[in-house]
């Protein structure tokens, strides 16, 4: 039985994860669990999976939560903040952590779950992209096995199960286009944050919905695949399929196409990541071709979806930029759904971030490099964000 550490139990991906382990219970159980503001929600996983830690993200609310569980015996050892959600992260009989924390807020506990001897199921694509120059050497020095828990990337890599070294030719990432896949791009200055949260096909957090509206979370895939399998920008390319049947494919030496298909169910990757390599039974709906009917797909619109380029360019360039990049986006997302800028400021501003970092870039940084990195981007994308957009004119 697996004793698993999740972090963010009660977002998108915890909840998703906690569904597995109540599904599973002679092959899961949980011994950690870390969340932001979801008292409630938090409380009632408490009664149902009893953890020995739990951790809240803000301390202020620890009070709320120690009264909604005081009657529990025994009582999980609580902690809060920052800290606290290392703690579990690190938890001494856990042996997986799940990394649900939205955004680079995950890359502490994550490497402190490594350097712990903890096997990561990676939901958390920030961390990876924010913090591989760091991550990826600890993972090696400490033994510890790092599994995609997204669905385009554990696509991949159970498409890449058997294939040879060297017999990899190119990565295709599929993509569902998001809200404004059919909306002309003449209209996109006008779309509000309702809008841009109506995805087609997958139910998930804020941020990431407003991220598959810009397309910039297939963006910062592209440079996940590139740190996680090792294949260069040029070897990813990325392509719309609306219908989300098809999660990614690759592309082999002799040309022949590997894909994994699946209903547009979260559980599938995590599923995976936690069980690798068995392959656990389920009682889940079966993909159902018929039922699914036609497969689409078509090449992205460049005008319509600036982010892709900027995260192309921004992996090119390593070092820090990927940091610099995901928080830029982070912020500039955060006053979008705050409705401080408009949908068209975001990548806007991302591109003044990244040209305005160009010059201080490090090409082999440290753990303070790309953390001083991801400070100065999302106050950057503040002071840009009150600037005034320049008014070109056309003579």
């Amino acid at each position: 039985m697996k004793a698993i550490s999740l972090l963010g139990s009660t977002g998108s991906i915890g909840t998703q994860t906690l569904d597995i382990v109540a599904q599973h219970p002679d092959e899961f159980r949980i011994v950690g669990l870390a969340a932001g503001r979801n008292v409630a929600l938090l409380a009632q996983q408490i009664r149902q999976f009893r953890p020995a830690i739990v951790a809240l993200c803000e301390s202020e609310l620890l009070p709320d939560l120690q009264a909604a569980i005081a009657d529990i015996d025994p009582q999980p050892t609580l902690l809060a903040d920052e800290a606290g959600v290392i703690e579990v992260a690190r938890w001494s009989t856990a042996d997986v952590v799940v990394t649900g924390i939205v955004g680079c807020a995950g890359l502490l506990p994550t490497i402190a779950a490594i350097e712990a001897g903890k096997d990561i199921a990676l939901a958390n694509k920030e961390t990876l992209i924010a913090g591989a120059p760091v991550v990826l050497p600890l993972v090696q020095k400490h033994g510890v096995k790092l599994l995609p828990a997204d669905s385009e990337h554990s696509a991949i890599f159970q498409c890449l199960q058997g294939v040879p070294d060297g017999g990899l030719r190119r990565i295709l990432l599929t993509a569902s286009g998001g809200a404004f896949r059919d909306l002309p791009v003449d209209k996109l200055a006008h779309v509000t944050v309702a809008d841009a949260l109506k995805h087609p096909n997958w139910s998930m957090g804020r941020k990431i919905t407003i991220d598959s509206a810009t397309l910039m979370n297939k963006g910062l895939e592209v440079i996940e695949a590139h740190y996680l399998f090792g294949a260069d920008y040029d070897q990813i390319a990325i392509v719309i399929h609306p219908q989300s049947i098809i999660h990614s494919l690759i592309e082999l030496q002799d040309t022949s196409v590997l894909a994994q298909l699946g209903w547009a169910d979260m559980r599938l990757p995590l599923l995976y990541a936690l069980s690798y390599p068995e392959r656990l039974a389920t009682r889940w709906e079966p993909l159902d071709l018929v039922k699914a009917g036609t497969l689409t797909f078509r090449e992205p619109d460049h005008q319509k979806y600036p982010c892709m380029q900027l995260a192309y360019a921004a992996g090119r360039a390593g070092g820090c930029m990927p940091a610099v990049l995901n928080a830029a986006n982070e912020q500039a997302v955060a006053l979008f759904l705050d409705e401080k800028i408009q949908f068209l400021d975001i990548p806007r501003l991302i591109e003044q971030v990244c040209d305005r970092y160009q010059s201080h870039n490090r090409s082999n940084p440290s753990l303070e490099d790309i953390l001083a990195a991801d400070r100065w981007a999302r106050q950057e994308i503040l002071t840009v964000s009150q600037m005034p957009v320049p008014v070109i004119s056309i003579r």
